[in-house]
Parts: C-alpha cells; sequence; structure tokens
C-alpha cells in the first residue's frame, strides 16, 4: 500500500476511529504551532516578560472555564437527546452567561490589582481591559466548540481549535520582525486570533444555526433538563478547572512574573509527554462505553499497562533531551527551572495513567468516584501548594501537582477491587499484555492497515 493510499485512508471517511486520527493529527500540529509561539515569545520578551504575557492572557481562561456552568457539555448531550431546538438551548445559555460574563468582568476589573500584586501598574491595567474583553469570547467559543461536536461537525471543530494558535502565531512573527513585539501588543495579537477563529466557527456554522430564530422561553420540557445536565456536570468539570489552575493562582499569589515565564514555559513542554495517554483515554471510552464489566475492565486495565509501560521506559532519555531543548530552543535563562521540569514530566505520566483508569469509571456508570477522586486529589494539593511554595518556589509548586497525580492514581488503581471487587493484580499487571502488543504489531505489519472493525475488536 502507498503512502498516499495510506493518507488517503486516513483523512477521508466519517468512521470513529478515522475522526479520531484526524483529531489526533490536528492536534498534534496545534501543539507544534503552540510550542514555536512559546518558543517566540519567550526568547523576544524575556523571562519576565513572559510571564507577565502569561499573567494577562490566563484570567480569562480561568473566568471563561468557571462561567460555562457545565453548559456546554449539556448543549452536546440534549441535542444528541432533541430536547429542544439549537437555537433554543444556545439561547438559554447566553441568557445566563452573557450576563454573567459582565458582572465577572467588573470583578476582575475591581480585584486585579490585588490579584496581580507585585505587577507593574501597566501590566495591571492591560489585564483589566483584556479580561472585560476576552470573557465572553472565551465562553462563546466553548459554546461554539460544544456545537459543532453536537452536530457531528468535526471539520469545524478541528479548524476552530488549529486556527486559534496558526493566526496568533502569524501575528506574532509579523510583529516581531517589524520590531514591534511587547507585552501589550502580544496580548493584542492574542485576542484578534481568538476572535477572528471564533468568526471563523460563526460563518461556517451559519447553515445549521439560525441567529434570528434566538427568544426567551420557559419550556419546562427544554429548560429543566438543558439546566439540569448542566448542574449535575459542572461539579466534575469547575474540579478539572481548578486542578489545571490553581498552581498557575498560586504562582501569580505568592511569587514573581519571572517565576510565572519559567513556570509556563517548563509546564507546556513537560505536556509533551501526556500526548499518548491523552489519544489512548480519547479512544478508549467511546469504544468500551456499554460493553460488559469485564470487558470494560479488561480493555481498560491493558490500555492504562501497556502505556504507562511504554511511558516510563521513554521518560529517562526523553527528559535528557527536553533538558537540552529547553536550553537550546527557549534560552540558558530557562534551564534554572529545570527540576521543575523533571517532576512535572512524571507528574504528567502519573496523572495521564489516572485518566485512562478514570474512562473505566463513566464507561461503568460511576462518575462520582471521579468527583471524590478529584476532590480528595486537589485538597491535597491545594494544601502542599501552600506548605512547599514559600520554601521551594517553582519545585515546591511541582511537588505538590506530583503528589495529586499519585494521589488519584492510588484512588483510582485501588478502587477496583473496593468497588468492583476486581483482585489489584489484574490491574497492576499482566504477562500477556506483551503477547499481545506483540501480535497487534504482528498483525498490523501483515495487513498494513486494520480496518474500523479490527480496531474495535483489539480492544
Amino acid at each position: 500500500m502507498s503512502a498516499w493510499t495510506a493518507a488517503k485512508k486516513v483523512f477521508t471517511g466519517d468512521s470513529l476511529a478515522k475522526t479520531i486520527m484526524r483529531t489526533s493529527f490536528n492536534n498534534f500540529f496545534v501543539l507544534i504551532v503552540t510550542t514555536l509561539t512559546s518558543i517566540l515569545t519567550a526568547r523576544m520578551l524575556g523571562v519576565e516578560g513572559k510571564g507577565e504575557l502569561a499573567a494577562v492572557i490566563f484570567w480569562p481562561a480561568l473566568i471563561g472555564s468557571v462561567l460555562s456552568f457545565g453548559l456546554p457539555t449539556s448543549l452536546i448531550y440534549n441535542v444528541k437527546k432533541k430536547t429542544g431546538s439549537i437555537e433554543d438551548l444556545i439561547g438559554l445559555s447566553l441568557w445566563i452567561q452573557l450576563p454573567a460574563c459582565l458582572l465577572a468582568g467588573g470583578i476582575a476589573w475591581l480585584f486585579m490589582p490585588v490579584w496581580l500584586n507585585g505587577y507593574s501598574p501597566d501590566i495591571i491595567q492591560l489585564s483589566r481591559l483584556y479580561c472585560l474583553t476576552a470573557i465572553p469570547l472565551a465562553v462563546l467559543t466553548a459554546l461554539t466548540t460544544a456545537l459543532s461536536q453536537s452536530l457531528e461537525k468535526f471539520n469545524i471543530y478541528n479548524g476552530l481549535l488549529f486556527l486559534y494558535p496558526f493566526i496568533n502565531f502569524v501575528g506574532l512573527t509579523v510583529v516581531w520582525l517589524l520590531g514591534y513585539l511587547n507585552v501589550s501588543v502580544a496580548a493584542a495579537i492574542n485576542f484578534a486570533a481568538s476572535l477572528a477563529a471564533l468568526l471563523w466557527t460563526f460563518y461556517k456554522l451559519s447553515q445549521s444555526v439560525q441567529v434570528r430564530r434566538f427568544r426567551w422561553f420557559m419550556d419546562k420540557k427544554v429548560v429543566r433538563p438543558y439546566y439540569s445536565y448542566g448542574a449535575r456536570v459542572y461539579g466534575m468539570e469547575l474540579m478539572g478547572t481548578l486542578s489545571t489552575q490553581t498552581d498557575k493562582i498560586v504562582i501569580v499569589a505568592l511569587l514573581a512574573p519571572r517565576d510565572f515565564g519559567l513556570y509556563s514555559v517548563v509546564y507546556a513542554l513537560s505536556r509533551v509527554f501526556n500526548v499518548v495517554q491523552n489519544a489512548v483515554t480519547n479512544v478508549t471510552f467511546p469504544r468500551v462505553a456499554g460493553l460488559s464489566q469485564p470487558k470494560i475492565i479488561e480493555t481498560v486495565g491493558r490500555a492504562f499497562r501497556i502505556s504507562m509501560a511504554i511511558m516510563l521506559v521513554v521518560i529517562i532519555p526523553s527528559l535528557f533531551i527536553g533538558r537540552y531543548m529547553l536550553g537550546l530552543l527557549y534560552g540558558s535563562a530557562f534551564l534554572e527551572a529545570d527540576v521543575t521540569f523533571y517532576l512535572l514530566s512524571l507528574e504528567c505520566i502519573i496523572g495521564g495513567g489516572s485518566w485512562i483508569l478514570a474512562s473505566a469509571f463513566n464507561a461503568l456508570g460511576r462518575p462520582g468516584l471521579v468527583l471524590i477522586r478529584q476532590i480528595a486529589a486537589y485538597a491535597i494539593t491545594v494544601a502542599m501548594f501552600f506548605i512547599f511554595t514559600p520554601l521551594l518556589g517553582l519545585e515546591g509548586i511541582a511537588l505538590a501537582l506530583l503528589a495529586g497525580a499519585c494521589v488519584r492514581l492510588a484512588f483510582s488503581v485501588f478502587s477496583f477491587p473496593v468497588f468492583f471487587k476486581v483482585p489489584l493484580r489484574r490491574i497492576v499487571f499482566d504477562r500477556e499484555d506483551m503477547t499481545f502488543l506483540i501480535q497487534v504489531i504482528q498483525k498490523k505489519r501483515k495487513k498494513g492497515d486494520l480496518n474500523d472493525g479490527e480496531l474495535a475488536s483489539n480492544g
């Protein structure tokens, strides 16, 4: 089979496996563009300037996630359930979220000097203006992303995810070549890129959504299930947001802009280790949902063990290469955060393994276990933030995150014997895993390509 034929088979068709493959390729290119953008801003703005820019664009992303109220996820669910028209459901979101955006923007304007204590007055004022305008943009982007998913317009979904970082990178490159790149200009380009990607998405979805049909209504058959489902998932989503953003809040509150600049770079670089495990998680859950309990546990357990074994083997040489790339790409000034990079990389792999196991809880109809796990790990992580950060700085932040990841993994592993009566050894070790992996590789080599049915049967 020629390379062109193989590529054509991947990038055409609407099957689940091929859609996942296209999305994985898109995510890979997004990672490349995002990394190039990070390198450019780190090189041109320096460590402190990189930290100031990170502080400016951080708040709208955090506040926008808090203001989701679970409604983007509820939109996907209720469009599939045909609870109401798309316009009615989006309207129900906007009637709550847009006023909340205005209120949140006002609160951010008042409290930004407190939140950014230690930053210059110019950065505080820039953050105020950016927050006021970018919070609604973040909320609308989340809604349109969910809408494209609910309509199964994955070409639009992938386009939205790629366009923002691509336009941002191109804009920053042009301004840098012209000699005008600074924190304020970089923030403005970031906002413009988000707006351009959102407008493109509106245009592409305009045939599926009629904005003129938005209206205020109180049909209980639509309102109750829409808001009820959003409320049920909001707790889990809020914990996810806090788990991934509290480290930045602590850095802003307790450390200097220079520390934020160092951390933003090494954190982004460490997430490279998450690519494989994220793909495993995203593929495993839809594949095992609806299967019997033994099959779910067998499939998820095998995916967990094989991926963890591969990543633990890969991480040792990768850490040395990563440190070399950190100095080569970002500059020697960022090497002072190399220990933080090592700790965050290990945290990334352990945390990724815990999310693979969490897919079994969701598939078995026990998502509450994931929420309990997140709350317990978050409480321990936050406590350790305030113990270790004053003592160790960025390394203390990384240690706290690593401890939280270990708690999530331990909770996930021991949940199987406690809640599902599955022996612990079935989750952590199976001598047949290597045989299974070799058989899959040999089968793929023999046939050249696996069709969708074979992919499903390989679990």
